[in-house]
């Protein structure tokens, strides 16, 4: 049996919300189109980059839409470049994923980022060899979609009975109802806990350490249904 935890990224291993911010900001200036405010922002973090357009601003046409996803990659990037990125992880993720592996679980990231993206945030931070599987928005439909999450049990060979979508966001809970897969949410991150449960959340967890014991059955994830 191969017990599978998938991660998001966003929200859940990093916070990025503020380089989130101020890219999708610079990136509606740049198409002379009024930007939203950075509540609505927080919002759709975790969803493709067309699919949270357009939910921010749903009266942009197409060639609008790709304009504003043009600038903010090439905005991101250049803010990668130039060392302007502060991705920090969450307290306690480190030792969390480690804790995991060394206990025999495949770990795996489902996220909106790009394969760019996630790739230089993993490494970045020395966490690129803990992952069986990368799933990004450049090969798959946005989530709520549960083919990032199909692709994870997939490559890690792993069945869904026997896996976990964490993450801080609806749309991860959502994702993980649609694959079958048991719905982790952390209150760390971009929605709130409410949300998270009313969108299919078996349990919310509060820290890093509160997660890990989740998983690894100093409580059981059952106990709280």
């Amino acid at each position: 049996m191969t017990k599978l935890a998938v991660f998001d990224c966003d929200g859940t291993l990093v916070d990025g919300q503020a380089d989130i911010c101020d890219t999708m900001e610079s990136a509606f200036d740049r198409a002379k189109i009024a930007p939203p405010s950075r509540h609505d922002i927080r919002r759709i973090v975790g969803l493709s980059l067309p699919v949270a357009i357009r939910q921010l601003s749903p009266g942009l046409d197409e060639d609008q839409v790709r304009h504003v996803v043009e600038f903010y990659k090439s905005s991101y990037f250049a803010r990668r470049q130039e060392g302007m990125l502060h991705e920090p992880l969450y307290d306690g993720i480190a030792d969390l994923l480690h804790r995991l592996r060394d206990a025999g679980w495949s770990l795996a990231v489902a996220t909106g980022k790009s394969d760019r993206g996630l790739n230089a945030v993993l490494a970045a931070h020395d966490l690129s060899d803990l992952f069986v599987s990368l799933q990004t928005a450049d090969r798959h439909p946005s989530k709520p979609h549960p083919a990032m999450l199909e692709a994870a049990l997939f490559e890690a060979g792993a069945d869904a009975a026997d896996a976990v979508m964490i993450g801080d966001t609806s749309f991860d809970m959502q994702m993980a109802r649609a694959a079958n897969v048991r719905a982790v949410g952390v209150a760390w991150g971009y929605h709130e806990t409410p949300e998270l449960m009313a969108t299919g959340a078996d349990i919310v967890t509060r820290n890093a350490a509160h997660l890990g014991d989740e998983l690894l059955g100093q409580n059981t994830l059952s106990d709280t249904e």
